[in-house]
């Protein structure tokens, strides 16, 4: 499937032949509410009846506002989330949201790709 953009260009959502869901945040982006909800709206156009581990790549976002950050606490098409990031600013983000939010579906944040593709595929099993 090709990648859906979503509302307001900040990312894109694609279902991978692998049956996996990828959310795209681009470069130095700052999410908002409604590009949270947007982001969101995508993942259940993309996913249509079915649920789906999901991969965020979010290594090069810059920052996630508060009320975001709730919007993300609302169940979706993903049935186990991996927050992909790249430093140390990434993991706060992740830890806060992780801390602070119960997210609606089993959600861990890791460095490597390799191991959130592992994890996520262990849903299915």
């Amino acid at each position: 499937m090709e990648p859906v953009t979503v509302d307001g260009g900040k990312g894109t959502v694609e279902l991978r032949d692998d049956g996996i869901i990828h959310l795209i945040w681009e470069r130095s982006v700052r999410i908002e509410v409604e590009d949270a909800q947007a982001a969101m709206a995508t993942v259940n156009q993309v996913a249509g009846a079915g649920s789906y581990p999901m991969l965020v790549d979010m290594a090069t976002t810059e920052n996630v506002s508060i009320q975001a950050r709730s919007v993300f606490s609302i169940p979706c098409a993903a049935n186990r989330i991996a927050l992909l990031g790249a430093s140390p600013v990434d993991r706060i983000l992740a830890n806060f949201f992780l801390g602070v939010h119960v997210p609606p579906c089993p959600t861990r944040f890791f460095t490597s790709r390799t191991e959130s593709m592992k994890w996520l595929q262990q849903a299915g099993k």
